[in-house]
């Protein structure tokens, strides 16, 4: 299987190499993961490709199939177009973590008869063996992400029991050792929170209140570094702080009774 030379009409095509990584953070950290994807460039070359294309528009996207992979559909509608030779990843998980996206791809291969090429070898699609041995990655690849789904989840219900589970929060709250959740002590983020609920308990409606709010210019911080807020900038109020604001006020009073 790894040994196996590719035919002349295969090579003819192009080989796409697909990279990706599950989130923002394993992009930014995990550097040598990225590195050996890209190195799949090389492995397509002297396998004797000249045409190879590299896919990484979904570098930070799960491969659960819950969100969508501008990436993965550009590699189906290559496919489709018989214009692809091989696919080269770095194992079957980059390619798809759900069953229906894995078997979409081998069942456009098979009809193409273009490769898989992973670590372990080239595997033809179109083979019964090889088609077997896919199937099995894809289905161990989708396992292992239950499996890591439900250790999160029970380590997550482990410290709700204890009282120690920390949700992130919307602008104009925090986590408070001694109290729990409670307003942001910034005076001013303060009155712009109460602000809401004032104009939502005069108007009973949260898009009224924003509308309110909207047309008096009311300003609502925004984080200006991303997930970490630890700095804000003040924009127009947008209705989904009007929404949050409201949440966080709610899950506040359930937790205080």
């Amino acid at each position: 299987m790894d040994g196996e030379l590719l035919p002349p009409a295969v090579l003819k095509r192009k080989a796409v190499v697909y990279v990706r990584q599950s989130t923002q953070a394993q992009v930014h950290i995990h550097l040598e993961s990225q590195r050996r994807q890209y190195e799949l460039v090389d492995e397509a070359r002297r396998r004797g490709f000249r045409d190879v294309e590299v896919i990484d528009d979904d570098l930070g996207r799960s491969a659960s199939g819950a969100i969508a992979r501008p990436g993965f559909e550009k590699l189906v509608a290559w496919l489709c177009a018989g214009e692809v030779g091989a696919v080269l990843c770095f194992d079957a998980s980059r390619l798809a973590r759900n069953g229906r996206d894995w078997h979409h791809l081998l069942e456009l291969c098979g009809l193409v008869e273009a490769r898989v090429i992973d670590l372990d070898g080239v595997y033809n699609p179109c083979r019964p063996n090889d088609r077997l041995l896919l199937g099995m990655k894809g289905s161990i690849s989708e396992f292992e992400l239950g499996i890591l789904r439900a250790r999160m989840l029970d380590a997550a219900r482990s410290k709700a029991r204890r009282g120690e589970l920390r949700i992130s929060v919307p602008i104009g709250y925090m986590w408070h050792r001694e109290v729990g959740l409670g307003f942001d002590p910034d005076v001013r983020v303060q009155e712009a929170t109460r602000l809401i609920f004032s104009r939502f308990r005069q108007l009973g409606s949260a898009r009224q209140a924003h509308l309110s709010l909207r047309s008096e210019g009311i300003h609502f911080p925004r984080p200006s570094d991303g997930k970490r807020m630890a700095s804000f900038e003040w924009a127009p109020i947008r209705y989904r702080n009007v929404i949050c604001a409201q949440e966080s006020f709610l899950c506040r009073r359930l937790r205080l009774r």
